[in-house]
């Protein structure tokens, strides 16, 4: 994508948030702002509508992230879709009204030459380059998708992403039903009722990439995760940022955890999601506990904790970077900086997975 596009994107976006009467809204505004959108409430999920676009609510996204090859030779790959409701009334006539949003994100890592390449987008949902549908996942940001399609032996995952000397296109096949996450696919993330999420993931996904770096091309196998969430309030009071991990296990198992930390870095919501090969609750994983092993400073001058411990009782784990230069800078969509990249999970020696850790609000206080 050339500066002249990037910078055309970024125009629109501004000038889609100020007609829309928006700006970034500090984490404790959340609540105030909640009403104007339909509150996360118990219900049971319903599928295949359920993998489509919920535009009545206030953010969504769709987040694909994949591990692929090994050793010297491993690839991480990560390709993203935000979509935002602005404030702007749903009747406005106007057809260039910035109603909703749709902002994109993808990302390689290169292990051998240890480059992270990454590029976003923003625009506004609407005509056929830019939509969401509601009926089934396929969500486009012109020649960016990820659509789910029912293959000859299941579904699959089948998207496409573009950058400045890289492109890549996956096919990410699911073998085991979808992993409704908190209690029946509504994910609480604070104390009280309004601070959940519908959230559920898909994982472990086998995929098949082809990677163009350059004017090299191959092709990669691996394994992948996706998470599909969609809500109407972000944060809790007092929260500045967020920790995220998905690993798919050596084992077929899956481990997903996230923590939710305040201004003093301290964990003020926590949990836990662990399922076994066969997608049951598994039990090893409870009290997870995090704790920074290192401190790493990027471009930005941000200081991220990476690599990162885990600690489950006197068990300790590591999440070990495929390279520590994987800062996203979303400057131009979404907003600021964040870590967000490939990492292998282990005990001592002991490879135990791979998958995706996600590091917000470290510079700064998360502004969504």
């Amino acid at each position: 994508m050339t500066q002249r596009s990037q910078n055309r994107r970024s125009a629109l976006k501004t000038a889609a948030l100020m007609a829309a009467g928006l700006s970034p809204w500090p984490a404790n505004m959340a609540v105030a702002a909640a009403p104007f959108y339909p509150p996360v409430k118990p219900r049971r999920l319903n599928f295949p509508r359920d993998y489509g676009s919920h535009p009545e609510y206030r953010t969504e996204w769709w987040y694909l992230t994949g591990w692929l090859g090994q050793g010297p030779s491993a690839m991480g790959f990560q390709l993203t879709f935000f979509r935002s409701r602005t404030q702007h009334a749903p009747d406005n006539p106007s057809r260039l009204a910035p109603i909703q949003l749709l902002f994109a994100h993808a990302a390689v890592a290169v292990a051998k030459q240890n480059v992270f390449l990454h590029a976003n987008r923003a625009g506004r949902l609407g005509g056929t380059m830019l939509r969401a549908e509601i009926s089934d996942t396929d969500v486009q940001f012109e020649d960016w998708h990820l659509r789910r399609v029912q293959g000859a032996t299941g579904e699959v995952y089948v998207g496409r992403f573009t950058g400045e000397g890289f492109s890549l296109s996956f096919d990410a096949s699911a073998s085991q039903p979808v992993l409704l996450r908190g209690k029946n696919g509504l994910s609480s993330k604070g104390p009280e009722a309004l601070q959940a999420s519908h959230y559920y993931s898909r994982a472990p996904l086998s995929v098949k990439a082809r990677v163009n770096l350059g004017k090299q091309t191959q092709g990669l196998e691996g394994k992948a995760w996706l998470d599909h969430e969609w809500s109407s309030q972000f944060l809790m009071p007092g929260a500045v940022g967020w920790d995220w991990l998905g690993i798919n296990l050596l084992d077929g198992g899956t481990l997903m955890a996230f923590q939710i930390r305040n201004d003093k870095a301290a964990s003020i919501y926590a949990h836990v999601d662990a399922r076994d090969r066969e997608g049951r609750a598994a039990k090893g994983w409870l009290g997870l506990r995090w704790q920074p092993a290192g401190s790493w400073r990027a471009k930005s001058l941000i200081d991220y904790p990476i690599p990162m411990d885990l600690f489950v009782g006197d068990e300790r784990y590591r999440l070990v970077p495929l390279i520590m230069g994987q800062e996203v800078d979303a400057r131009a969509s979404t907003g600021g900086f964040y870590w967000e990249g490939a990492v292998s999970l282990m005990q001592g020696e002991y490879l135990l997975g791979h998958g995706y850790l996600e590091l917000t609000g470290y510079g700064a206080h998360l502004r969504i």
